[in-house]
């Protein structure tokens, strides 16, 4: 039976990714040790997310123990294994400065020592990394915006109306900590497909979410405002006004695309795929939505002073994907994301 290795397993997308693989008939040796709730406090713990299943094996190593990732892991399954799903994370800018040393480690460090170990051990495996659009540091921030009542926007003449595409320049920005530590593995991913013919790819996604999303003040910010919106706690605006855009895609959509990549090999390839056009809002637009559908209004404070690094706008241009993989099709717009996690108990 062929094995594919999902890190971060019990997370948002890695749950998904297990599940869809499970599904597939695949074995799937799931690596993670509930990081997210050291992150962000106990009730962030993705525990309650662990796929089920015969086919399913956790192993609840940190990603950060190359010892036992290289010996209980890669050597005992070696040219069984087929995939290497890799979507573990330090996913937050904040928390990236409160421990630098830590959030490199694991962006970058660990993703080293994964590619090493799949070159070593399972070299015709296909090795895919969750990047994000913040290796783009504050370069999106420099085109020109137009304010548009309840979102900034370009117009629609600009050749990046539809979204940043993948070679828009990453240099000569602010990063944040988070998005120089997530380029690094990024770009590792990408040479050990070029330098050592390793079939890799890399997606850079704006926001990930779904109702498994364990949404924080610091990370996930539809699911969180969805759970201040409920429990009646503020939720905080910081910078822009609330305008900032961002696309937003569902987990199994996103899961579905990296499993789709596996079926062409790609070496070092990478994808801008997120929500795009097709799925997108600010924060204020989520916000009017939800006061619409609950028929109330949501309690707000704002913070003028945006995060370091953060993006005023932010849509990928999602083309280069579905050009080449023409049989993908979407499951969810923003509207079908709002509306499901509305109804999802707390």
């Amino acid at each position: 039976m062929s094995i594919a290795i999902v890190t971060g397993c019990n997370g948002l997308i890695g749950s998904e990714i297990s599940r869809q693989l499970l599904d597939q008939g695949l074995e799937v040796l799931g690596i993670d040790a509930d990081l997210r709730a050291y992150f962000f406090g106990p009730e962030c713990s993705t525990k309650s997310n662990t796929p089920k299943g015969k086919n399913f094996h956790l192993f609840e190593y940190d990603i950060r123990d190359d010892a036992s990732l290289e010996r209980f892991i890669f050597k005992e399954y070696s040219e069984n294994i087929k995939y290497v799903f890799h979507t573990a994370a330090q996913p937050a800018h904040d928390y990236a400065v409160k421990e630098p040393l830590t959030d490199f480690d694991i962006n970058a460090r660990a993703t080293v020592n994964l590619l090493h170990c799949a070159q070593k051990y399972a070299p015709e495996s296909y090795f895919v990394h969750c990047s994000t659009s913040k290796v783009y540091g504050s370069n999106p921030n420099k085109l020109p915006f137009i304010d548009a009542q309840t979102r900034y926007d370009l117009e629609k003449t600009h050749p990046e109306y539809n979204g940043i595409r993948e070679d828009f320049p990453i240099s000569n920005a602010t990063h944040s900590l988070f998005g120089c530590s997530k380029a690094a593995g990024d770009l590792y991913v990408q040479e050990y497909g070029r330098y050592f013919g390793l079939k890799t790819a890399v997606f850079r996604p704006g926001c990930l979410t779904g109702p498994q999303h364990k949404g924080t003040k610091l990370h996930g910010f539809l699911n969180y405002l969805i759970k201040c919106a409920k429990e009646n706690i503020p939720y905080q605006i910081i910078g822009y006004e609330g305008k900032q855009v961002r696309d937003n895609i569902h987990a199994k959509d996103f899961a579905k695309a990296l499993i789709m990549v596996t079926t062409k090999p790609q070496y070092g390839t990478v994808y801008n795929f997120g929500g795009g056009r097709h799925s997108n809002c600010s924060i204020l637009e989520a916000v009017l939505y939800l006061e619409e559908k609950l028929g109330r209004q949501i309690k707000t404070t704002y913070e003028p002073t945006p995060r370091i690094g953060d993006h005023k706008w932010y849509i990928g241009n999602s083309e280069k994907f579905l050009n080449d993989y023409p049989d993908f099709k979407y499951l969810y717009n923003q509207y079908d994301i709002l509306d499901e996690m509305i109804e999802m108990p707390l």
